[in-house]
């Protein structure tokens, strides 16, 4: 395949987390709105938005609606409807969430029978800097408003340091919540977390929400989860050994979960588990992409899950994780992996269904740095600029 180039794409249905990022404001409400040119954004990208308060997560609802949501750092999310930015966010949480640098509302998923289950879920770190997953309904009368006050905790996690939340919420084709941890912070996983089964941090979690009324837990632990019968680890963990795991998304035509995990001070990775594997070890802080991190030489590879991707610092220094497109009408990125950085304004692409290690191919320079890539549910494909405060929307033309 030859170097697509990325294009603009006017839709009507419709960042970074860098370590450390500057502060937010979450006392003060950003005036988002609708660009009246595409005079700042390069002929990659599409300003769909503008003015959002450090825009980190985008994602759809799967209910037919084509409404966009975009998590604002601070706590609150908004809703583009029609082509425009609702001024009345979708839920404001701010007085229950510590932002910012890599600290607060992380992630979002909804419910995959969303609206009929009226749930979604969120990650988010709460006034004493700890993780806590958990549900809230959207009203019963207004489908772009939710009800603040019917929080449901799902997880709490301890956090030891305030950076590497990861922050990821997303539902497998299993119906099953999978959640995304950190290792806990500092530098060079000090707690040894990535390769402890005993702790909840560095993990892929997955959970089943969907308990019985009455019952005393918010979740259950499926029974095919890889370590449920080992006494010496938490029952909770479906994947290991992540540094930073920054954005995770199912492929939909396969099933397979991409992952882009930050790296330490060289490398950032893109990692697979192919749908339905569970137990899978990626190797922090044995390595940092396919290369030894503790020791530096000499480190065993022993029943490690390698990276199929990696690039190296300083071409970007916090992988954004982004989609698997299946477009036929976009040749450049039909069956490929698309994600971004936090810091260069690369956008890559690798094969989604090669073998071993791919390279990444540059399919344009967006000229600002990412937080996020998601896609509605038809198929456009979305990301956020956090420094920029801006939604895009971006389309592949070449081939």
């Amino acid at each position: 395949m030859q170097r697509g180039t990325l294009d603009v794409e006017r839709t009507h249905a419709a960042g970074r987390i860098r370590e450390p990022r500057r502060g937010g404001h979450p006392d003060t409400d950003a005036d988002a709105a609708q660009p009246d040119t595409d005079e700042q954004c390069p002929r990659e990208c599409h300003l769909v938005a503008q003015g959002l308060a450090d825009p980190i997560d985008v994602t759809n609802a799967g209910d037919k609606s084509g409404r966009i949501f975009v998590v604002e750092q601070a706590g609150r999310i908004r809703i583009i409807k029609d082509g425009k930015v609702l001024d009345r966010p979708f839920i404001d949480i701010r007085d229950r969430i510590a932002c910012c640098d890599e600290r607060g509302l992380l992630g979002l998923a909804f419910h995959p029978d969303y609206p009929t289950d009226p749930r979604f879920f969120v990650d988010y770190t709460d006034l004493e800097g700890n993780t806590v997953v958990a549900s809230f309904h959207v009203s019963k009368t207004d489908a772009d408003l939710a009800d603040p006050g019917s929080e449901t905790v799902v997880l709490r996690v301890k956090q030891p340091f305030a950076n590497h939340n990861g922050g990821a919420v997303v539902f497998g084709p299993d119906g099953t919540l999978y959640v995304s941890t950190g290792d806990g912070g500092d530098g060079g996983d000090p707690l040894g977390n990535g390769q402890r089964l005993d702790t909840l941090l560095a993990k892929i979690l997955r959970l089943d929400i969907d308990v019985k009324a009455g019952s005393k837990s918010p979740y259950t632990v499926p029974t095919d989860n890889p370590f449920i019968s080992d006494q010496n680890a938490r029952p909770e963990i479906w994947l290991y050994g992540l540094r930073n795991p920054w954005r995770i998304r199912f492929d939909q035509a396969t099933g397979d979960l991409w992952i882009g995990d930050v790296g330490q001070d060289s490398y950032e990775e893109v990692d697979v588990a192919p749908g339905g594997v569970g137990g899978l070890d990626f190797g922090w802080n044995r390595m940092e992409g396919f290369h030894c991190f503790e020791p530096s030489t000499g480190c065993d590879q022993t029943g490690l899950t390698l990276p199929v991707a990696e690039y190296e610092h300083p071409q970007g220094c916090a992988i954004i994780g982004g989609v698997v497109v299946h477009d036929p009408a976009q040749k450049a990125l039909d069956g490929r992996y698309l994600f971004g950085d936090a810091c260069s304004d690369n956008l890559w692409t690798i094969d989604a269904a090669g073998d071993g290690r791919r390279v990444p191919t540059i399919v344009a320079k967006l000229g600002r740095s990412l937080s996020a890539i998601g896609m509605a549910e038809d198929g456009t494909i979305y990301a956020t600029s956090l420094d920029h405060g801006e939604l895009l929307s971006l389309s592949a033309v070449g081939s």
